[in-house]
């Protein structure tokens, strides 16, 4: 698939406005931790499994001011699926996608269903927060990145034995450490929750 060219995010912010997201555009990763330190203050905080918050040093960022629960910082002390349920609980979920299109749309891709879960119900809000290397022209480009980019390189980053860790494309693979066993789109804003997408003009995550 070709290589996509540099997006105009404050046309793609809009496009996720249409869609009933509130949208937010930050020219560098400081400037986006900032405004989120901002809007989140004393409330509970849930993480979804993300490379990009753990970049932006997000869980030390919002710790000093909220009750951060993060199933992937080390000093939570608990095994993953217990810390993870309680992100189901908190205030507000913050997570990342795998991938969006220019046009409104978020594509995630999960392997237990604690991040999906997380962003789809039950919170005061939800945010969104993704680096420009994220978007593409289209969603069916959207559903490609998310299985052939973004899996593979979350895999080797896990050290998990998959094809796609090695090969670095899918091969809808049986494999006991799958992580693609559930793929979810968001085609819009879901229905009685605030949901934020927070664009960065910089490459984060995978």
């Amino acid at each position: 698939m070709a290589e996509e060219q540099p997006f105009d995010l404050l046309a793609v912010a809009q496009a996720f406005v249409h869609k009933g997201y509130q949208a937010s555009v930050f020219a560098a990763a400081e400037e986006a931790v900032h405004y989120l330190q901002s809007q989140i203050q004393g409330v509970s905080v849930g993480f979804g499994d993300s490379a990009t918050l753990q970049k932006l040093a997000l869980y030390e960022a919002l710790s000093a001011n909220n009750q951060v629960i993060d199933p992937q910082h080390p000093k939570t002390g608990q095994d993953f699926f217990t810390v993870a349920k309680q992100c189901l609980l908190t205030q507000v979920f913050i997570t990342s996608v795998n991938a969006a299109s220019v046009t409104g749309e978020l594509v995630n891709l999960d392997g237990t269903g604690n991040r999906v879960a997380g962003s789809l119900f039950g919170h005061e809000k939800v945010y969104f927060v993704l680096g420009r290397n994220k978007l593409t022209g289209s969603l069916d480009q959207a559903v490609w990145r998310t299985r052939n980019v973004a899996a593979p390189q979350n895999a080797k980053r896990l050290g998990l034995k998959t094809p796609c860790a090695v090969t670095g494309k899918c091969s809808d693979c049986n494999s006991p450490d799958r992580i693609c066993n559930g793929l979810m789109i968001y085609l819009r804003c879901m229905q009685d929750i605030k949901m934020e997408v927070v664009l960065i003009d910089q490459d984060l995550g995978y």
